[in-house]
């Protein structure tokens, strides 16, 4: 592989991605036309929703879904340390807490049984609104954000339980998770919203973009409104009803998503081949990436664990190693609640979280997309053991 570096991620494009941007590009048409309304369509019947409701990136359909719940200053939500920081972050924008939960170690998600320890011994039942409040903080706890971390399902049957007794909100963070089932049914169709992400390296790409699902029309006509800096379909350009944004996504990334969903099913084989191949490779080395029996995985990235005797400073050694063997490579993730402004905020510290921060100084994330060969794979899986040895 000499003078050639491989990259962590490349999304897959074909002539047919590209002679549908072309098309729209010929058309007087380049926002808010048919090309977005012909996506959400197709993403909602593919995922199993009967709405859904296209924006420019997945962080800005988490936004849309907090605001849309009305979950804001006086509130809080739970949710996973061991994510990408947007995930957190959302709720943040409406200013609303998260309240994090630590993580399993074999699938890497929120921790079901720690979500219902955290009800049952951390909050109480307010008796005048039957609304759940945190002792600690005295917010009400709203809802329950689970990210399918890696495109791992979550264990959806027991949050939904949790939700259902404590009467939470769920907003799934599918972000990762384009394809993935649980007991065959697609997440992000659970709760009362799931967001998915079409970022480059994700499952399928619009080059950025993001879509919101959910059966309630009630809430995808508000998160319309919200996209499109406050207004109503059937009202003027010029009238805004309500505080919105401009979260649109062109219809240039439309036709490239409609194009890409087209191929779903052979950009997901495809993926799970690759992940096989490195499966074989690496499992006596390392941990390999687990699915649990109720899940079908969508392999988004390929993270690996280091087995107990390696150590963070080891890891991050291995990471330099494999740069110089013009390797991509990454920590994912870094524990959201040691990022510095969440430290400096909430006033965080090393051991909050012991499964979570045990997990991300031992992740490594080796290169992954669809057409990654067996040269390549087999390249990097003898680097990484040498450098083990």
């Amino acid at each position: 592989m000499k003078n050639k570096f491989i990259p962590l991620s490349s999304p897959d494009i074909t002539e047919k991605e590209i002679e549908s941007v072309v098309n729209v590009l010929r058309t007087p048409r380049l926002s808010l036309g048919p090309k977005l309304l012909e996506f959400e369509q197709k993403f909602a019947e593919y995922i199993g929703s009967k709405q859904a409701v296209a924006v420019n990136s997945g962080t800005s359909g988490l936004h849309l879904a907090i605001k849309s719940l009305g979950i804001g200053e006086k509130d809080a939500v739970i949710t996973t340390p061991f994510s990408f920081i947007a995930s957190a972050n959302c709720l943040l924008y409406e200013n609303a807490l998260p309240i994090f939960v630590d993580i399993e170690p074999g699938t890497f998600n929120i921790d079901t049984e720690r979500i219902e320890e955290f009800l049952e011994k951390k909050c109480r039942k307010e008796k005048k609104t039957n609304k759940i409040v945190d002792r600690e903080t005295g917010r009400y706890v709203r809802a329950i954000l689970p990210v399918h971390v890696f495109g791992h399902p979550c264990e959806m049957d027991r949050i939904m339980e949790l939700a259902g007794e404590y009467n939470l909100h769920v907003i799934e963070d599918a972000c990762e998770a384009t394809g993935a089932e649980f007991k065959g049914k697609k997440v992000g169709t659970f709760g009362d919203m799931g967001v998915f992400a079409f970022y480059p390296n994700k499952q399928i790409t619009t080059g950025e973009g993001g879509m919101i699902v959910t059966n309630d029309e009630k809430i995808a006509r508000l998160c319309r409104s919200f996209r499109n800096q406050g207004r109503d379909g059937d009202k003027g350009w010029l009238e805004h009803r309500r505080l919105g944004y401009n979260y649109r996504i062109s219809e240039i990334n439309c036709a490239l998503g409609i194009a890409q969903l087209e191929r779903i099913d052979e950009i997901l084989k495809k993926r799970e081949r690759v992940a096989f191949r490195y499966n074989e490779s690496l499992r006596d080395y390392v941990k390999v990436p687990e699915t649990s029996d109720d899940a079908k995985r969508s392999w988004f990235v390929y993270v690996v664990c280091l087995p107990d005797k390696y150590s963070k400073k080891f890891r991050d050694k291995i990471l330099a190693e494999l740069s110089k063997k013009g390797i991509g490579s990454n920590k994912y993730f870094p524990p959201i609640h040691l990022q510095p402004f969440y430290r400096k905020m909430f006033g965080y510290a090393k051991g909050d979280f012991e499964v979570t921060e045990y997990i991300s100084e031992r992740t490594i994330a080796l290169p992954f997309h669809n057409n990654l060969n067996g040269k390549i794979i087999t390249y990097v899986a003898t680097c990484l053991k040498e450098i083990l040895a």
